[in-house]
């Protein structure tokens, strides 16, 4: 690893605050109008990511969340049609969480315009640079998620 200069970190520990503050701002902002919390919201986006039906234990490690807490963000997702609980076909044990798609994709609009910025500022880049941004970006996802959510 290089030393790097004080001012250059400087510059990007600004940058990422910003951009988190914006990302928490945003993700609040399509919570309410879908009538969640942000941590409701942002749960709600892991199901959806996730291959098919989840438990609350892994929706739990996906967000970092307790199982207690999570068990309140699936009641939550539940009493407002998000999300049905359904018993595992392979173990009729295990109760998982499945997204009512349905209820969901009425607020694919909300995310379109961020879609668009998105749009936008990558067409400033050429296939090089998207590139090093990748890179950056997934390892920065992997340390953050391995140092801070994971922990």
């Amino acid at each position: 690893m290089f030393n790097m200069e004080p001012e250059v970190l400087e510059r990007f520990t600004w940058y990422m605050r910003e951009q988190s503050a914006l990302t928490v701002m945003f993700h609040t902002k399509v919570a309410a109008r879908m009538g969640l919390s942000a941590t409701d919201e942002k749960c709600i986006d892991l199901a959806m990511r996730a291959e098919g039906p989840l438990t609350a234990g892994r929706l739990a490690e996906l967000s970092g969340l307790s199982t207690g807490a999570v068990t309140g963000v699936i009641d939550r997702l539940e009493h407002a049609g998000f999300v049905r609980r359904v018993r595992d076909p392979h173990d009729r044990r295990k109760v998982l969480v499945e997204v009512t798609i349905g209820d969901v994709e009425k607020f694919g609009q909300l995310f379109e315009e961020a879609r668009q910025s998105l749009i936008e500022v990558l067409g400033h880049f050429g296939d090089d640079e998207l590139q090093v941004i990748e890179r950056y970006l997934q390892l920065q996802i992997a340390t953050f998620r391995a140092r801070v959510i994971d922990t």
